[in-house]
């Protein structure tokens, strides 16, 4: 068995599952199953979050330093297996594996960041000198973890925003419970696991797999203290609306992602840049180029060069080193895709 097969097990049960009922997970190129994986109910979500509070509560977290290298040493182990979690990535998700590969990378260096910006926290003197009464006095900040931090994720980086979204929190010393894209939570499994290897204990992160009915059931525990979101503008204000009050939150929703082609454009660097934007995991992509405006004076010349370079794209098995384009990652999706495309035309 080779490394990549490694991080593919036939049967994947995360800690904390109790349960027989599984989830399958399927390539979306060929739809194919890859790994089943144990699904909680409410309930044993529950239990998780209990966990992480208690963790929190009784500040049995690692210190700061501690916290640091454990960053540091998951990261390294990630590098090391770059290939391996690119092929996983290919696998789960349909990314083109040369852009997997560069995933695997952003990975690693924001969970380097996170370890790197834990070490420069520090609190602000306030200045007390501008009245008679306060006069001698020192006031200051000191920063403090906010406690337990939600976080649902979503599938176009299965690696990548999850370390976003964990690494800061572990950083600040906040217990996290993740939930992955129930499409891809396989690369969500395999960075907690690397971060449960480099020695974080298991109660300061633990991953959730479940439908979205126990997602909104924890939404709204006060036992959360920060969520944070990936994903749709719909659903992410909808769950907003369900959050104890109090509950800080983030939202990271996608964007219109408009292009703009003046006449003084260089068409040689415009027209890869906007088909590579355009794209890009098949467009599965918060910032993919979505519009593009072009002077009239250029259009025609841009229009001959984007469609030819669009016709060079390889597409194809997504694990292939040569393929530009993989496959929208559901069928469901597809037929979303497909009706937008027939209103367009039409």
């Amino acid at each position: 068995m080779n490394e990549s097969q490694q991080l593919i097990r036939d049967k994947y049960t995360p800690l904390g599952a109790l349960t027989d009922r599984t989830l399958t997970v399927a390539s979306p190129w060929d739809l194919k199953p890859i790994a089943e994986v144990a699904m909680m109910d409410e309930a044993e979500a529950f239990m998780c979050l209990a966990r992480l509070k208690q963790c929190f509560d009784s500040r049995k977290m690692p210190r700061v330093f501690e916290r640091i290298e454990i960053l540091k040493k998951a990261a390294r182990s990630i590098a090391a297996k770059r290939e391996a979690y690119a092929d996983l990535i290919s696998f789960e998700g349909g990314k083109p594996r040369k852009d997997a590969l560069v995933e695997v990378d952003r990975a690693v260096v924001s969970i380097e960041l996170a370890a790197e910006e834990a070490s420069r926290w520090h609190g602000t003197e306030m200045p007390m000198r501008r009245t008679k009464a306060a006069s001698g006095h020192l006031a200051f900040t000191i920063p403090d973890p906010i406690g337990v931090v939600f976080s649902v994720s979503a599938f176009n980086h299965p690696l990548n925003l999850i370390a976003h979204q964990v690494a800061p929190a572990i950083a600040a010393g906040c217990p996290v419970l993740i939930k992955p894209a129930l499409e891809t939570p396989l690369s969500c499994l395999h960075f907690v696991e690397a971060l449960y290897d480099a020695g974080l204990p298991e109660d300061m992160c633990l991953a959730l797999i479940a439908d979205n009915a126990v997602s909104e059931a924890i939404v709204r525990s006060p036992q959360i203290a920060f969520f944070s979101f990936i994903g749709s503008a719909k659903v992410g204000w909808h769950l907003r609306t369900l959050l104890a009050p109090g509950v800080r939150f983030s939202l990271e929703h996608g964007g219109s992602a408009p292009a703009i082609v003046d006449a003084s454009a260089d068409l040689s660097l415009a027209i890869p840049s906007l088909v590579k934007g355009g794209y890009y995991h098949a467009g599965q992509v918060c910032v993919s180029t979505q519009r593009v405006f072009v002077h009239e004076g250029v259009w025609s010349e841009f229009r001959t060069g984007f469609e030819d370079a669009v016709k060079l794209l390889k597409t194809g098995d997504p694990r292939l080193p040569e393929v530009d384009c993989g496959p929208i990652i559901s069928n469901s999706r597809r037929k979303t895709v497909f009706a937008t495309s027939k209103g367009f035309a039409g």
